[in-house]
């Protein structure tokens, strides 16, 4: 069984954005602040089990994976991983920015990107790098319940090099809003989240920060237990 706590390095809206409100009702929970969120009626209406809908997506509050989750390598603390965040994020980089879309990926819903960031892809390579020796290293049931025989050639090779077959390459910017639906099931509810993200007005998403969420046991949610801006 994988080792707890875990912990992931996420790009997360700020706390008082519009867009982290917008993620934190429709997945009814709100990872700053560890709270549950009423789901908006709109929601509710385009699908009555939303509830279930969103319950995948609501255990690690809402976010874009920049280092997928990790049980601490033996030796290896939270205050090291913390303290690894702030130097990565002091580090100067090109910050990237995205026309930000509501779109289907891979059968569930997210925000992504509406064209390809070179210096998106760079800042979660960068981050893969950089964290994986915080990372312990997969146990063989951890690997077999990421079902390599489904993967590509080079996402296996990215599973066992880096703990997460979709690095590197394999990466895809998206922010989760819904588990995996069928076409049919997808088609009305696409409709209502494009609405409803719309209504922001965020016609650029500029990536400039990273947040450490920890998840304390296979039962619990993950949290933002710290977040840094990160440095032109």
């Amino acid at each position: 069984m994988t080792g707890f706590p875990r912990y992931a390095i996420y790009f997360a809206a700020g706390a008082d954005s519009a867009l982290s409100r917008f993620g934190a009702e429709l997945l009814g929970y709100d990872a700053h602040t560890g709270n549950e969120q009423s789901f908006p009626d709109e929601a509710l209406r385009a699908a009555a089990d939303w509830h279930d809908i969103t319950a995948d997506p609501r255990r690690y509050g809402f976010h874009a994976t920049l280092k997928a989750p990790m049980a601490l390598e033996p030796g290896s603390t939270e205050a090291d991983l913390v303290a690894a965040c702030a130097t990565f994020a002091g580090k100067a980089r090109p910050i990237p920015s995205i026309r930000p879309t509501v779109d289907s990926i891979s059968g569930f819903i997210a925000v992504i990107p509406a064209e390809p960031v070179d210096t998106l892809q760079q800042l979660a390579a960068d981050c893969v790098c950089d964290f994986d020796g915080f990372r312990r290293a997969l146990t063989a049931e951890d690997r077999v319940r990421r079902k390599p025989e489904k993967l590509s050639e080079r996402q296996r090779d990215y599973l066992d090099r880096w703990g997460y077959p979709y690095a590197m390459e394999e990466f895809r910017f998206h922010m989760t809003l819904t588990g995996r639906l069928d076409s049919e099931r997808r088609r009305p509810i696409l409709e209502m989240l494009r609405a409803r993200f719309a209504a922001l007005g965020l016609d650029t998403l500029t990536i400039d920060r990273i947040a450490l969420f920890k998840q304390d046991d296979a039962k619990a949610r993950f949290r933002i237990i710290g977040e840094w801006a990160l440095t032109r």
